[in-house]
C-alpha cells in the first residue's frame, strides 16, 4: 500500500474539518475516498463540496462492507465512537476516533481490547499533543527537571459557550445524547494532557454544577481536587459559562515550578531542591534561591492534520503514534471519576468502579425529564473543538 484511502463517518462539525483538509490534499499519501452520515443534507453537502469520485454512504455497515477504504475517521456523537470503532476493526480497517474515546470506560475498555487483537493502527484525535508548549512542559516533568511533582493547578475556563451553541443540536448537553457537558465535550483534551504530562491520580473529589449558566441538564461548571500516590495534589477548574476565561497550568515540584499561560512557559528553577534546603538550612526564616527562566519553545502546532498524518504514517511505515487510541481511556477515567464523585458526593478511588458509573449514568438518562429546545441541526463554524 502506498496510499491510505480514508472514509469519514459523521460529517458534522469535526467530520467536516477532517473532510476539508484531507480532500484538499493536506495529508501526504492519503486520499478521501468516502463519507458516511445519516443526515441526507450532510451527504448533499459532501457531494457538492468535496470533489468528484468520493463515495457517499448513509449507513456505516455499508461503508465497511464496500472495501472502498483502508481506514476510517469516526466523528460521530460520543456514544457511537466505541461501537463504530469495534465494527471497523472487525471489518479489517484502521481507525482514528475523535475525542472523547467514549462516554464510559467500560465501553472504551471493550473497544481497546478489540483494537489490540485486530493488529490495526488505532489513534485518537488528541490534537493538543502536537502543541510544542505542551510537549516541552511534558519534557520538563518527565525528565525530572522540576523534581518530584508536589502540586498541579489548571484553571481552564476559556471554553465559553453561549446558549445558542447548546441549542444547535438535539444531542448536545444531554445525558442520553452526549453523556455529559464540559468534562466530556470540551475538556477531554485538557484531561488527556493532564495525565500525559503528570500521570494518573489515585483518587478524586469533584464538585459539578449542572445547568448553572445554561438551560442544560449536564455540567457546565466543575472544580475537582485530585491526589497522587506520592502525596502530590491537583486542582482542576473548568466551565463554559465564564468570560473572559483563563488558561493557566501550573506544575510545582521540589526543584521549582513551571507556569504555562498566554502561550509562554515560565520556569522558576530552584538552585537546590526544596526538600534539600528544608533539611539543611539552619537560619530560621529563609527560602531556596531561584532563577526565573523563560523556556524556549520551538516548533509549530500541527493540530488535526498532524494527528491524521501521524496515523497515516503509522499505517504505511509503522511510525509510533503521538496519540494512540488505547490511551483515550486515561483522561476519560478522570472525567468519569469526577462525575461519579459529584453524583455520590464523596471521594472516588482510581481505577473507578466501572459498573457503578455505568449504572449511575443509566439512571441519569432514564430519569431525565429535561425538554431540549433546539434550532435546526447545523454545522457550526468551529476552530478545532466541538
Amino acid at each position: 500500500m502506498d496510499k491510505v484511502r480514508i472514509g469519514i463517518i459523521g460529517i458534522g462539525n469535526m467530520g467536516t474539518v477532517h473532510a476539508k483538509y484531507i480532500s484538499a490534499g493536506e495529508i501526504p499519501n492519503a486520499e478521501l475516498a468516502a463519507v458516511c452520515d445519516i443526515n441526507p443534507k450532510r451527504l448533499e453537502w459532501a457531494r457538492d463540496n468535496l470533489g468528484e469520485g468520493i463515495l457517499l454512504f448513509e449507513d456505516a455497515k455499508a461503508l465497511f462492507e464496500s472495501k472502498s477504504v483502508d481506514g476510517v475517521i469516526i466523528a460521530t456523537p460520543h456514544y457511537d465512537h466505541p461501537p463504530l470503532a469495534i465494527e471497523a476493526f472487525k471489518a479489517g480497517l484502521h481507525v482514528l476516533i475523535e475525542k472523547p474515546a467514549g462516554v464510559y470506560t467500560k465501553q472504551v475498555r471493550e473497544m481497546n481490547e478489540v483494537a489490540e487483537k485486530s493488529g490495526k493502527v488505532f489513534g485518537i484525535v488528541y490534537n493538543q499533543r502536537t502543541n510544542p508548549i505542551y510537549q516541552k512542559l511534558r519534557d520538563l516533568v518527565k525528565s525530572g527537571e522540576i523534581g518530584d511533582i508536589k502540586r498541579i493547578i489548571w484553571i481552564i475556563t476559556d471554553w465559553y459557550r453561549p446558549q445558542s451553541y447548546y441549542d444547535s443540536g438535539g444531542w448536545r448537553a444531554t445525558w442520553a445524547g452526549e453523556g455529559g457537558g464540559v468534562l466530556i465535550n470540551q475538556c477531554p483534551h485538557n484531561l488527556d494532557l493532564w495525565q500525559w504530562i503528570c500521570g494518573m491520580p489515585v483518587r478524586v473529589r469533584a464538585f459539578c454544577s449542572y445547568g448553572k449558566y445554561h438551560d442544560i441538564e449536564v455540567e457546565d461548571d466543575v472544580t475537582a481536587y485530585m491526589e497522587y500516590e506520592n502525596g502530590a495534589t491537583g486542582v482542576f477548574m473548568t466551565t463554559t459559562g465564564e468570560a473572559p476565561g483563563t488558561n493557566r497550568l501550573e506544575v510545582s515540584g521540589d526543584r521549582g515550578k513551571v507556569v504555562m499561560e498566554d502561550g509562554k512557559l515560565t520556569f522558576w528553577r530552584l538552585r537546590v531542591s526544596e526538600r534539600q534546603f528544608n533539611r539543611e538550612y539552619k537560619g530560621g526564616f529563609g527560602s531556596p534561591e531561584y532563577w526565573k527562566c523563560e523556556i524556549p519553545v520551538h516548533g509549530k502546532e500541527t493540530a488535526h492534520q498532524g494527528i491524521t498524518a501521524n496515523w497515516v504514517n503509522g499505517i504505511l511505515k509503522g511510525t509510533p503514534l503521538l496519540s494512540p487510541g488505547v490511551e483515550g481511556i486515561n483522561g476519560l477515567t478522570i472525567s468519569n471519576a469526577m462525575h461519579l464523585s459529584s453524583w455520590l458526593d464523596d471521594w472516588v478511588e482510581l481505577p473507578i468502579d466501572e459498573d457503578l458509573f455505568y449504572e449511575k449514568l443509566k439512571e441519569k438518562i432514564e430519569k431525565s425529564s429535561f425538554k431540549k429546545k433546539t434550532t435546526e441541526d447545523v454545522v457550526l463554524d468551529v476552530d478545532g473543538t466541538y
